[in-house]
């Protein structure tokens, strides 16, 4: 089943991922990700949220792949998304 996951995400990297250049996310893998899954990043200072949010689902996982990623982590490719787009 999809999950509705909110992760925090600081500067530059929240902007990056707003305007669609940045189509990746790493991430500890504590939430149990999975393709479809709705990610709410929520631009974060480092002390407090900005207000800002963006939505993306999460289209493919990369784990386990013993090329350098650090077991416990995970690559997201995400799809950015917005309203109705988001819902389906």
């Amino acid at each position: 089943m999809r999950k509705i996951i909110d992760l925090k995400i600081v500067q530059p990297h929240f902007d990056d991922v707003a305007s669609g250049r940045k189509k990746a996310e790493l991430r500890k893998d504590d939430r149990d990700f999975a393709v479809g899954d709705m990610l709410i990043l929520r631009e974060w200072t480092g002390t407090e949220y900005t207000g800002r949010s963006v939505g993306a689902i999460v289209t493919h996982i990369l784990k386990n792949c013993g090329f350098g990623l650090a077991e416990g982590y995970v690559i997201l490719s995400i799809k950015l998304c917005g309203g109705k787009k988001c819902q389906k």
